[in-house]
């Protein structure tokens, strides 16, 4: 069941991945110049204040350096790359065991 979980949530967040590239995409054409949306401004156009939160959160339990090198550096990554890597690993983690063939100990 909870691989279910896993799969379900881990293809949403590839769709999810694949509207931040079409967004992406969009602005590009338009501009006429490529345009690439960082994780950040997604996050802050749906919900600034858990943005915030988070940002306290993570200063008040953990160091500095942990929000400036990891936090950031994903925050700035572009938004399609990080959705598409974090659905995938959902995916991986909720794929279905591979029968067994044959005898095993």
């Amino acid at each position: 069941m909870i691989r279910f979980v896993f799969r379900f949530v881990g293809l949403f967040v590839l769709a999810a991945a694949f509207v931040a590239l079409l967004y992406d995409g969009t602005k590009t054409i338009a501009a006429d110049q490529i345009s690439i949306t960082p994780l950040e401004q997604i996050w802050t156009y749906l919900d600034a204040a858990s943005l915030q939160r988070l940002k306290e959160a993570v200063s008040r339990h953990a160091s500095a350096w942990v929000w400036d090198s990891l936090f950031a550096t994903v925050l700035t990554a572009p938004a399609a790359l990080v959705l598409a890597i974090l659905g995938a690993l959902l995916m991986l983690i909720g794929r279905r065991k591979k029968p067994l063939i044959g005898y095993s100990r």
